[in-house]
């Protein structure tokens, strides 16, 4: 299968909503050929090289990403919504075809799913990530919420993929992970690393505030 890419500094999961502004050129050109067609378009994580002007080397798993809205501006830029689909191994990249880079590409399904091993890291991983977001709202003031915490293995892994506030060449290396056991051990891990310092945070910050209930106010009270 031959997909346009477009290689960013994100890494896109299934599922995962993806709002992007598309103001160069070439990449116009490739949304526009994606919406005469009705074809998705490839996310591809950059290795090196950069978003915008000169060319950049992806990773070689990546999301495809299907457009499901798209608001035209007048000088021809465009605000366009995509949704991650499913995953894909790069196998031969093409930078001649078109302005835009795209590639030969092969589907990159997610293994072991329904596998004893993954139910049973889900279910040692769901509080984890029930306190994350817990700490996380309290630490940013942010309202956030997970209504209802999927059963599914393959679902969690990707909610996990998408939730946590980790850099993006983290979430590349779950994103890249043959199947669901080896995401949930990854993800496992660096929530155990992020709510270690969530905690921290929110302790520093109570001592902050204890310390500044003296008479004038400040952290060092007369």
């Amino acid at each position: 299968m031959h997909l346009p890419l477009f290689p960013l500094r994100t890494a896109l999961f299934p599922g995962m909503m993806l709002p992007l502004h598309i103001f160069e050129p070439r990449y116009r050109e490739m949304i526009h050929h994606c919406l005469e067609n009705q074809s998705p378009f490839g996310v591809v994580m950059i290795r090196e090289g950069q978003e915008s002007g000169g060319p950049a080397i992806p990773h070689e798993i990546g999301t495809a990403a299907r457009i499901t809205k798209v608001e035209k501006q007048a000088d021809g830029r465009m605000n366009i919504m995509t949704v991650g689909t499913r995953r894909f191994r790069i196998e031969k990249l093409d930078d001649t075809t078109h302005a835009y880079l795209s590639a030969e590409v092969s589907h990159y399904p997610i293994l072991n799913g329904s596998t004893t091993q993954a139910l049973v890291m889900a279910n040692r991983i769901r509080p984890k990530i029930l306190r994350y977001v817990g700490l996380l709202a309290k630490s940013t003031g942010a309202q956030l919420n997970l209504a209802q915490i999927p059963e599914d293995p393959t679902t969690l892994a990707m909610l996990i993929g998408i939730a946590m506030q980790v850099n993006p060449e983290e979430k590349q290396k779950i994103l890249a992970q043959a199947g669901v056991p080896e995401m949930l051990d990854w993800e496992n891990f660096y929530l155990g690393r992020e709510l270690q310092l969530l905690q921290y945070t929110l302790d520093t910050q109570q001592q902050v505030l204890a310390m500044s209930s003296g008479p004038t106010g400040y952290i060092f009270p007369n």
